[in-house]
């Protein structure tokens, strides 16, 4: 046999096991973030009414985060600031209403609930980005307010628009206030992001004019178009809360969720193969700009069409937002909400049970995003209880990390040492002792812990032998889901606080009990 057809048989040997291994990588990526949405404003996803007791409330969070964990999700968008209020304690706003039903009330002392979230989040090897509404300052014209609600103590700080009270984005002193908002947590709290949402100037309504002419004129930097001037007063807040989140706090990530379309390319050729409402033009939010100057992060555009939406179709949404990432990542926002049983008027693409798992699989083909965010939570049980299923049983069925973001840190903390495992009558004790300091000065913020049966080949880069991960420093895991008489190998990782992870300690083997 010749040296060519040789290497012609080899090539359709070997061609079939490639494209399963990249099939299976792209099934259970060991790096892919996993986000939702967990909306406080209305009381959408938590608490479910106001007024809960402080026992009721946590009892639900923590069923939330145990719902989130069993479908393979790692981090939540918790909403922390709905309308100008709190839903913490170290805040210089008042408490929001939407806990517990009356503005400016506190739960019971001693109770914090964005550090009560973060701590059980971590535990569950979890993000918790802090989700932020930076302008929205009150629902509707029948919101009532506290006495001291800045919008009755700084009024002129607010323009009304279609009855909502906003904060006008073009005035200094509000850019100032909001980022001071934000320092607040970032400084008071071990959040891992600081998220923003779509809300920047409002969405149009008919005959609604936005009130800032005034500010124009006394605050024109330069500007003579008012378009323009008010996409640079986003600008402005965008890279101003960027810099001041990490001069605080490096580790801390920076992410906005914009409008699915950034411009359409018949205003710009830049722009997406799309006819649809333009983040650009319609909100004053230049979305493209964030990342290409690299004042986020992450952005995670609200993608919530399906491939057959002829204005705006998800694949030419993905494509578009793949190809202008410029080395961040990108996060994709997924409708689950939209999701229905066939049974209504709306849209009939999202009955189709495949139209999600069909954009989670384009989503990973693409190579350019890194992951998803679905809106929201309480949709992940009700409306698209089809989908959760699919990804606690397919795409999300072995546990993921976050991606790495380099540009904020890339030095790999030390790996743990001293790791034991002892075969107790419950379980299977891992102990081990925190790793030494790495270049950067930093330990270790959490673990990722592997199991392996007797004869496993050991691959830590594979998800599917991931047994534990824990955002938290705890050294020492009690793993009771074992077979007795079977002998298992542990390796444990060090992961730092931006989710690099060290070289493995062990293998130790011991034999269950």
């Amino acid at each position: 046999m010749n040296k060519c057809l040789k290497s012609l048989l080899f090539l359709l040997l070997i061609t079939p096991l490639i494209s399963i291994a990249q099939n299976t990588a792209k099934i259970a990526p060991k790096r892919e973030f996993r986000g939702v949405w967990v909306a406080t404003v209305t009381n959408i996803d938590w608490p479910s009414r106001q007024g809960l007791t402080i026992d009721q409330q946590k009892a639900e969070l923590i069923g939330i985060l145990e719902r989130h964990k069993r479908q393979g999700l790692n981090a939540i968008m918790l909403q922390i600031r709905p309308t100008a209020d709190a839903l913490y304690a170290k805040s210089r706003e008042l408490w929001s209403h939407w806990l517990m039903g009356k503005q400016g009330l506190a739960p019971a002392e001693g109770y914090d609930p964005l550090q009560f979230a973060i701590k059980e989040a971590h535990s569950r090897g979890m993000e918790l980005h802090a989700w932020f509404n930076p302008y929205r300052a009150t629902m509707s014209a029948n919101s009532i307010t506290h006495a001291n609600h800045i919008t009755k103590e700084k009024p002129e700080l607010f323009y009304t628009y279609a009855g909502q009270k906003l904060f006008d984005p073009g005035l200094p002193e509000v850019r100032e206030y909001i980022t001071q908002v934000i320092l607040d947590v970032v400084k008071g709290y071990d959040i891992d992001g600081v998220h923003f949402d779509d809300y920047f100037y409002p969405y149009r309504v008919a005959g609604q004019v936005i009130s800032d002419g005034a500010t124009f004129a006394k605050y024109p930097n330069g500007f003579t178009n008012v378009a323009d001037w008010r996409r640079n007063n986003v600008d402005v807040l965008i890279k101003m809360v960027n810099d001041s989140v990490h001069h605080y706090k490096k580790h801390v990530k920076f992410g906005v969720s914009p409008f699915g379309i950034w411009r359409n390319f018949r205003e710009d050729t830049l722009g997406s193969k799309t006819s649809g409402l333009s983040n650009y033009g319609e909100l004053y939010a230049d979305s493209r700009k964030w990342i290409k100057e690299g004042w986020v992060d992450y952005i995670n555009p609200q993608i919530y069409f399906t491939f057959s939406r002829a204005v705006a179709p998800f694949g030419t949404l993905l494509d578009w937002w793949g190809k202008n990432t410029y080395g961040r990542h990108l996060y994709i926002g997924q409708a689950a909400y939209l999701v229905h049983d066939g049974r209504t008027k709306k849209e009939p693409a999202w009955a189709r049970l495949s139209e999600i798992p069909n954009q989670i699989r384009a989503i990973r083909a693409n190579n350019l995003a890194q992951g998803s965010v679905y809106f929201s939570s309480k949709s992940l049980s009700t409306v698209a209880k089809a989908v959760a299923d699919s990804l606690q049983k397919d795409f999300y069925k072995y546990p993921a990390l976050p991606p790495q973001m380099p540009w904020l840190d890339e030095i790999e903390p030390n790996a743990p040492q001293q790791l034991t495992a002892d075969a107790l009558e419950d379980g299977v004790n891992l102990k081990w002792i925190k790793p030494l300091k790495a270049s950067d000065g930093e330990t270790a913020s959490g673990y990722v812990v592997y199991r392996f049966e007797e004869g496993e080949k050991i691959n830590v880069l594979s998800a599917k032998n991931i047994l534990h991960i824990s955002f938290e420093d705890f050294t020492f895991y009690l793993d009771t889901n074992v077979e007795k008489g079977k002998r298992y190998n542990y390796l444990v990782t060090a992961l730092d606080r931006l989710k690099n992870e060290s070289e493995a300690s062990g293998p130790v083997g011991v034999q269950a009990k």
